[in-house]
């Protein structure tokens, strides 16, 4: 299965959640697509609907295929502690994550873009690779090649308005982060119930 990159309002809209970011088009229309649309948002779900709805929209959110979701799910399932909570740490300290919390991209999909093109350095190295890992004292910052500091000053005036969060310390006039501790679940604001998606996969 490829990675979604069809249009971004209908899944927001199936959800009845803005899963990429503000969305005026689900202000205007708050129900699911097409003509039944309307009709689809009053049906009563099934568990296991529900179920999967959550995992979807935490796939959507975060923008990993469903292999890498699982493989977080069993890597979260693996360590000792609550198994959702751990999911969204490792989904959260991804990289591409990471450089979208610090400001640096205005979207997940922005950050990926520049991680993978090589504009984002992990303490001092280039790091392409957006599900890498960051960890308690790694620095995030933007290469020094013009193109990129250019692409990250834009999308900084784009991010003025989004709040810092409390696990990053972020430095935007030298386009930097560092991460100071691993985020607990009450600084992760993903909309939906883990415990649902846990439940799922343990079937």
């Amino acid at each position: 299965m490829a990675r979604y990159t069809g249009p971004r309002t209908k899944i927001s809209r199936r959800f009845g959640v803005a899963l990429f970011g503000p969305s005026k088009a689900l202000d205007r229309r708050n129900f699911p697509p097409g003509q039944h649309g309307v009709r689809a948002g009053r049906k009563k779900k099934s568990e296991y609907s529900v179920a999967l709805g959550e995992k979807q929209k935490l796939r959507f959110q975060y923008g990993v295929l469903e292999k890498q979701f699982r493989a977080y799910y069993e890597e979260a399932a693996s360590r000792r502690g609550v198994t959702g909570e751990i999911m969204l740490q490792l989904l959260e300290t991804r990289l591409d994550n990471v450089v979208y919390r610090a400001g640096f991209a205005n979207t997940r999909q922005a950050a990926r873009q520049m991680v993978n093109h090589g504009h984002v350095l992990v303490n001092g190295h280039k790091v392409d690779i957006a599900s890498f890992q960051v960890k308690p004292g790694h620095v995030i910052k933007v290469g020094g090649k013009p193109s990129s500091q250019q692409l990250a000053l834009r999308m900084v005036d784009l991010t003025q308005a989004m709040a810092d969060v409390e696990w990053l310390e972020i430095d935007k006039e030298k386009l930097e982060a560092t991460m100071s501790r691993v985020p607990e679940r009450s600084d992760i604001d993903p909309v939906v119930n883990e415990q649902l998606i846990v439940e799922l996969y343990s079937r």
